[in-house]
């Protein structure tokens, strides 16, 4: 059994965003709850000093230097979307959600779906560029 730590986050009683995080993926139990675990450790893995926010009743919520994507999940999917995806070059065209706004966008990840890693990453390179720009 996995110990925990409960930190001082605000707004959240009292768990830090992460902490809601793992419980999420947890709490879901299935695929979604794997996919959504592997999409964090890219964006942990690209982005070493990431900050995990938990936000509108449940979301993660991952940052630097301002909002890169968030991580919803749904029945039949989850759901990545990029604040300013809009501002992404996308040449692998990862994005299929949310393609009408003139700011988001968004990746919809079906239970099949394979995820290009490499082009994933480099979107979160490029959030993240695009933020400290």
């Amino acid at each position: 059994m996995q110990t925990r730590k409960f930190g001082s986050a605000e707004g959240n009683g009292g768990s830090s965003p992460s902490y809601l995080i793992d419980t999420r993926i947890e709490e879901l139990g299935d695929w979604r709850g794997d996919t959504l675990a592997r999409v964090r450790g890219l964006i942990k893995q690209a982005v070493p000093d990431v900050v995990e926010e938990w936000k509108w009743r449940g979301v993660p919520v991952w940052s630097h230097a301002g909002m890169i994507c968030t991580g919803e999940t749904y029945k039949d999917y989850v759901k990545l979307t990029f604040a300013k995806g809009a501002s992404l070059e996308d040449p692998s065209g990862l994005f299929n959600s949310s393609l009408e706004g003139n700011t988001r966008r968004a990746i919809d990840i079906h239970e099949d779906d394979e995820i290009d890693e490499k082009a994933l990453t480099a979107l979160i390179h490029a959030a993240v560029a695009l933020n400290t720009a």
